[in-house]
């Protein structure tokens, strides 16, 4: 019969002492540790075949699980969040979960229903719930953290965007380089988007105050849930249709703001395959600044958010709550983080002679 696998074992495998082993496994004043005396105590527990012990219960304080609600994985901007998350979250011993709503306000609230008796330790969305009441009501059973918008107001711990700001700093851009006929792309604008609105709004705003001769058209394409777990194209496909529509209708236009970059690089073929050159013909800017924007042929100028800073900042929120006591984990406090956007100009926006 096999010697079952000991703590002792382990500490002495590692180097370490049983104590120091109790302590990772049990995430107890984990922080104390290096990155690399964690990563070690697991991989040894992994080569010796050490399980560790979970109770059968849905006591969440026996659970070092987080789950993580995003709206789609194809996007680069939500890919980078989320695996900043998992990597924090690795190095101080927690496992993760992703969990994917594709926008559909119904599919959101099953998970939402379904997480509020599960065994998880934590949530973290990576957007705006669509759902911000029950989002509330979760956080009183598990602590839960948002990434969102700064104008929005959940009842919990928050990691923000300005997205007003963002559309202003592309549209100040746009007029420094004698913009006066813009046009703003997007997917699907309601309220369940408010990111893309307040975008909008920063954009319009500045124009209003620093530009009020110029004019930014509109030009927007709703988008099912179905469609959008369905399609992996999706927001190059709009971008691209969007703009075919966009320079029929409105000719007069000398540049294009996409609402993110994935739609800008559907914008950005849509011009070449009319034959007109960006930025000669056409500026074009998105928001972001997920990795391939800065690759060669696109380098797109864009909207940075620190998104790994962002997921980071979102997983250290959710520890602070799972380490605060009892108390003062449920407090009404709300903590809300804040990253200033930046704007990065690349080589598809240039200074318009017309």
């Amino acid at each position: 019969m096999q010697k079952k696998v000991t703590m002792r074992d382990i500490a002495k495998k590692a180097g370490v002492s049983p104590a120091s082993v109790s302590m990772i496994l049990n995430k107890k004043s984990i922080s104390r540790f290096s990155d690399d005396t964690i990563s070690l105590i697991y991989k040894t527990c992994e080569e010796l075949g050490y399980k560790t012990k979970h109770k059968n219960n849905n006591n969440i304080e026996n659970s070092n699980l987080i789950y993580i609600i995003c709206p789609s994985v194809i996007n680069p901007y939500f890919a980078t969040i989320i695996q900043s998350i998992e990597n924090n979250a690795y190095y101080n011993g927690y496992e993760t979960a992703i969990l994917t709503t594709y926008w559909d306000e119904n599919r959101e609230h099953y998970i939402i229903d379904r997480l509020s008796s599960s065994n998880a330790c934590g949530v973290i969305f990576s957007m705006i719930p669509q759902n911000p009441e029950l989002a509330f009501k979760l956080n009183d059973k598990i602590p839960v953290i948002a990434i969102g918008d700064r104008k929005n107001e959940l009842g919990i711990d928050t990691v923000d965007i300005n997205n007003f700001n963002a559309g202003k700093l592309v549209a100040k851009h746009l007029i420094e380089l004698n913009h006066k006929n813009i046009a703003y792309v997007s997917t699907t604008l309601n309220d369940h988007h408010s990111a893309r609105i307040r975008r909008l709004k920063g954009i319009k705003k500045e124009y209003e105050e620093n530009c009020p001769e110029g004019n930014v058209h509109i030009f927007t394409r709703d988008i099912s849930p179905k469609t959008e777990i369905k399609s992996i194209t999706l927001e190059h496909d709009v971008g691209y249709g969007l703009t075919l529509e966009c320079i029929k209708k409105a000719p007069e236009i000398t540049a294009i703001v996409a609402i993110n970059d994935m739609v800008a690089y559907g914008v950005i073929d849509a011009i070449h395959s009319l034959g007109l050159k960006v930025p000669e013909d056409i500026s074009v800017c998105g928001f972001d600044n997920i990795y391939p924007s800065k690759l060669s042929p696109i380098e797109l100028t864009t909207v940075d958010h620190s998104l790994e800073k962002c997921g980071e900042s979102a997983f250290n929120l959710l520890i602070d709550k799972l380490k605060a006591e009892p108390s003062k984990a449920h407090s009404s406090a709300i903590t809300r983080v804040e990253y200033v956007s930046k704007l990065v100009v690349r080589n598809t926006t240039k200074k318009s002679t017309f």
